[in-house]
């Protein structure tokens, strides 16, 4: 998300060894890179419940933020089809009698526009031995790939984008709507990294519900000590909820804005330091840019059916 604002900053020390942890190398500290993820075997025979939460805000509008390679909102429908492609995959490989899988895409808040919300219900699918067929697996993946193209389209068209509250989502919706018993849970959030919503800003001491361009400039967190400064003045997410250990969150898309080398570095610090806080189960998967979806394909595809 792209928001131009001045922030005040409150300047307390707080130590935290989360925070630290982050700012080692991905292996050394319990998370989880591209590279690392495509030496994973193949299993199939657990449950999955994937839930794919969307940020529609103007990060997705090819005018405000354009990319000539591929528009981003082009590369969030790869993403989504990577991951439908896999979940179908899945159900393929199980025996009918052990279905029970689901998988559905969520927006926080909800967009003002109707017919939005009513195409989303459609993408709230659960299969189990009693309603899966050979043709319903054929058709699945396309038509969930073909279905969330019309919802960015709409929200493009319509040009109402009212930012996304994720951090809102984990606050009150993330254990009720991500977590199964006895399945494996996946919530993929395809955002750029930032994070803002009016109904969820606040700060609290050094830590805030929103990362915003301006918030880490204001942070002075534009050098190499960036680190240091997130290690020593407590800099990072307030904690949303607790107790996420069956749960597993992967970031797609991270896009950070040009003029600060680091920028993409403070994003992973801050959002893994959070995840790390919330226990979300480990290890952590580093998040992922918004890279070509070509090259997450396979990925995305080894994270899923590892």
């Amino acid at each position: 998300m792209r928001y131009k604002s001045v922030l005040l900053v409150s300047m307390c020390i707080i130590t935290s060894s989360l925070t630290f942890n982050a700012c080692k190398d991905g292996n050394a500290n319990g998370t989880k890179t591209e590279a690392s993820l495509l030496g994973k075997k193949f299993i199939t025979a657990q449950n999955l419940n994937i839930s794919i939460l969307l940020d529609l805000s103007d990060r997705i509008d090819p005018k405000r933020n354009p990319s000539p390679s591929m528009e981003f909102y082009r590369r969030d429908l790869g993403y989504i089809e990577s991951i439908s492609n896999a979940f179908e995959g899945h159900l393929r490989s199980k025996p009918i009698i052990k279905i029970n899988d689901q998988i559905q895409v969520y927006f926080e808040p909800e967009p003002l526009n109707a017919e939005i919300n009513s195409l989303a219900k459609k993408l709230r699918l659960s299969f189990s031995k009693n309603n899966l067929t050979k043709e319903s697996i054929k058709k699945m993946s396309t038509q969930f790939t073909s279905i969330s193209e019309q919802i960015y389209k709409l929200a493009i068209n319509d040009k109402k984008y009212l930012g996304a509250d994720i951090w809102g989502f984990f606050k009150n919706k993330v254990k009720d709507y991500c977590i199964k018993p006895d399945h494996r849970n996946i919530l993929f959030i395809l955002t750029d990294g930032y994070m803002f919503h009016e109904d969820s800003k606040f700060m609290e001491g050094n830590r805030s519900s929103y990362l915003t361009s301006p918030l880490i400039k204001a942070l002075k967190l534009q050098s190499s000590e960036y680190c240091n400064l997130i290690k020593e003045k407590g800099y990072g997410f307030v904690k949303a909820t607790e107790g996420l250990t069956n749960l597993e969150v992967v970031i797609l898309g991270i896009n950070p804005a040009k003029g600060n080398p680091f920028e993409g570095d403070v994003i992973n610090a801050f959002w893994t330091n959070w995840l790390q806080s919330m226990n979300v189960k480990g290890p952590i998967t580093k998040p992922m840019s918004a890279d070509l979806p070509s090259n997450l394909d396979p990925v995305i595809q080894k994270y899923i059916n590892y």
